[in-house]
């Protein structure tokens, strides 16, 4: 499946047949030939949770009971098969919640139905609510009779919580002062909006108050805030046109918010307030926002192949740690750019002929027009698999060039990032550059070897080179030579490519940051254009310096030698020979690497402690169900089609709607069932 954070609908239906496997697997209860899954069965062995020995058996009851539409506690395969299509539909978290709240399967909600659930959540039993009050008898009538239906229900959820935060203040505040105290404040937030903190909005609640009474409005525009941080999000991108590390100050985020009547003055000087005592700063970037907003339940919609936590917090990271780092980032690195060379290999070799052909000092010598006339008279003469000569020993460098290029590249971003993960220009540049000098001591030798190798073809000999043969002639010294050309050509080349690799990756996310892999294609070879065509010329240089001089060719001698014959013999146009066949190389050659690393790291997760590329995923753990979705996903091979969303779902019902069940014991409200109709 998509390894993004996509709607629940983009998820495919499993098979009938493959889902009936699946369903038998752990059904464990057989009637007049039929099977069924047990609540048990269902919650706590297919989807993993409340796996606890101590668990709470009406929690597990009501989550079965969700896919059980009969309600006569057995699910059946026709049952299993359409939560399985319910969790394929858009709007799968409201449908979700609302078969929860459909105890009698008819596809209606009652007062009794609603009070039911409401009583046996974690909330309830901290923070009662009056469900006998003017809020109840306006959704469902002064006689409580009234049905909701799915739409009607929707409605119902979402002011829930508010009226339930606002019951929860006028408890606190039986005088009618309009004040209740830091700690009280802290107290409501805690319960009633549990589903909306950070932990570094809950440890400041109090602080944020400076330690005076909170007024009503002061508490309504905090919880205002909290439900609309998604918004402020994209009023901070509308401020900042699009940049995620642009630190902004409150006039201008209050001067882009003034077109959205739903954000007052006073939740931006809350938002303040909250940044201030989490990050001590007048200024606010995308992370703080991050940071105070909970992530959305479907980013944990994610397959990997692996997962791996190395250390348990940042703090943990010794020097050992950060070599396996280095090392699994070269492994990574090492396959990704041999991918990534040889699906671009041709390109190269037609581009290397190009650039070796010389104007004028040889009678006969120019044999290619263009680039595609190179291309068609390599095929014909050479046949398909000449356009990959010198390929084997091309993987043999580029693998661990391009690995020493991410893993020096990433070392030094991770170094000369700040906390909150911002880099600036110069650090970025800084780190490209490094990344370009330190593949020139590994990889010239293998570039001089594989530059032999291409031309070969042109020579019309009986003998066949080999790259040994080539090592040998060479040496030592012989190997580095034009390596002086390399550094002139890699360092300018990294230091333009992996920044503007950074900035394009980061105009092509989404809302939420994320980068789907085409965009990381896409930014790959849109940042390949630039660096590839303006060190073109120091390219052009690296190859004369490189290749045997025939008879009757030029010979140079050094860098500087070089460049002053070939603009005398050639004219400037000659440092721009090959500048297509370059740029059609270089660029998807690096897109495919970046995004086959990028993904590598996604699909083979390992927790260093460290940074992970911007873009990919960062989850926040915040509840019970949501810990239990990110092993479940990851492990059980059995959640196939819409069940892959099963679990994070089932959490975001807790996350979003704040609707905690117990999951020790039977739970005080469980205990009295009696109670559920409110009578």
């Amino acid at each position: 499946m998509h390894d993004k954070d996509e709607s629940p609908s983009l998820l495919k239906r499993a098979g009938t047949e493959k889902l009936r496997e699946v369903f038998l697997k752990y059904a464990s209860i057989q009637k007049n030939g039929e099977h069924y899954m047990t609540s048990e069965d269902f919650v706590r062995k297919f989807l993993g949770l409340f796996s606890e020995s101590a668990f709470n058996d009406e929690s597990v009851r009501l989550l079965a009971n969700i896919a059980d539409t009969s309600k006569d506690g057995l699910i059946s395969f026709s049952e299993f098969q359409a939560f399985e299509g319910l969790l394929c539909t858009p709007d799968a978290l409201y449908r979700t919640a609302f078969q929860l709240f459909d105890r009698k399967g008819n596809g209606t909600v009652s007062y009794a139905d609603f009070a039911d659930v409401v009583q046996k959540t974690e909330l309830h039993s901290k923070i009662p609510f009056s469900l006998d009050g003017p809020f109840i008898k306006r959704y469902f009538g002064d006689k409580k009779q009234r049905l909701i239906n799915y739409a009607e229900f929707t409605q119902l959820l979402h002011d829930f919580h508010e009226e339930h935060a606002m019951e929860a203040f006028r408890s606190k505040d039986p005088a009618g002062t309009g004040f209740i105290s830091p700690l009280d404040f802290q107290d409501i937030i805690v319960n009633v909006k549990r589903h909306l903190l950070t932990p570094g909005v809950k440890d400041n609640l109090v602080s944020v108050t400076e330690g005076h009474k909170v007024s009503f409005p002061y508490f309504i525009a905090f919880t205002s805030l909290l439900n609309n941080m998604e918004l402020i999000k994209q009023v901070y991108l509308h401020a900042t046109e699009g940049s995620r590390t642009d630190m902004i100050t409150k006039d201008q985020i209050l001067y882009a918010a003034q077109t959205m009547s739903q954000i007052t003055p006073l939740e931006i000087d809350i938002l303040f307030h909250l940044a201030g005592a989490v990050h001590q700063a007048g200024r606010i970037d995308y992370s703080d926002l991050s940071n105070i907003a909970p992530e959305h339940y479907t980013k944990h919609i994610t397959h990997r192949l692996a997962e791996i936590k190395a250390v348990e917090s940042p703090a943990d990271r010794s020097a050992f740690i950060q070599i396996l780092e280095s090392s699994y980032r070269f492994t990574l690195g090492s396959f990704a750019g041999a991918v990534g060379a040889t699906v671009v290999y041709p390109i190269d070799l037609v581009k290397t002929r190009m650039q070796n052909q010389r104007a004028g000092s040889y009678i006969g010598e120019v044999a290619y027009r263009n680039s595609w006339d190179c291309f068609k008279k390599v095929v014909r003469h050479e046949g398909f698999m000449g356009l990959y000569r010198g390929l084997l020993p091309q993987l043999m460098g580029v693998a661990p060039e391009k690995a020493i290029k991410l893993t020096v590249n990433d070392l030094v971003r991770d170094k000369l990032t700040d906390k909150k993960g911002n880099i600036p220009t110069w650090a970025e540049v800084l780190a490209g550059g490094c990344a370009g000098a330190s593949q020139v001591v590994f990889t010239n030798p293998l570039e001089i070897v594989k530059i032999r190798l291409q031309v070969a073809g042109e020579i019309a000999s009986g003998s066949k080179i080999r790259a040994w043969s080539v090592v040998r002639e060479l040496g030592l010294f012989g190997l580095y030579k034009g390596a002086r050309a390399c550094l002139l050509r890699d360092v300018p080349f990294s230091a333009i490519y992996f920044p503007t690799y950074a900035h394009t990756k980061a105009m092509m996310a989404d809302k939420d940051g994320y980068n789907h892999p085409l965009t990381l294609l896409a930014a790959g070879a849109i940042a390949g254009v630039p660096a590839a065509s303006l060190v073109t010329p120091a390219d052009v240089i690296k190859t004369r310096l490189q290749v045997v001089a025939r008879s009757g060719q030029t010979t140079y001698n050094g860098v500087w030698d070089a460049t002053k014959k070939i603009m005398a013999e050639e004219g400037p146009r000659a440092f721009w020979k090959g500048t297509a066949a370059r740029v059609f190389r270089s660029s998807p050659q690096f897109g495919v690497t970046l995004v086959t690393y990028e993904l590598l790291q996604r699909l083979f997760y390992v927790d260093f402690g460290g940074t992970q590329p911007k873009g990919s995923e960062a989850h926040k753990i915040t509840t019970p169900l949501e810990q239990a979705a990110a092993s479940v996903t990851t492990e059980n091979l059995d959640h196939i089609g819409g069940y892959r969303a099963a679990v994070p779902l089932l959490a975001g019902v807790e996350s979003k709607f704040g609707l905690y069940l117990p999951r020790f014991g039977r739970g005080v409200a469980a205990a009295t069932p009696s109670t559920a109709t409110g009578s």
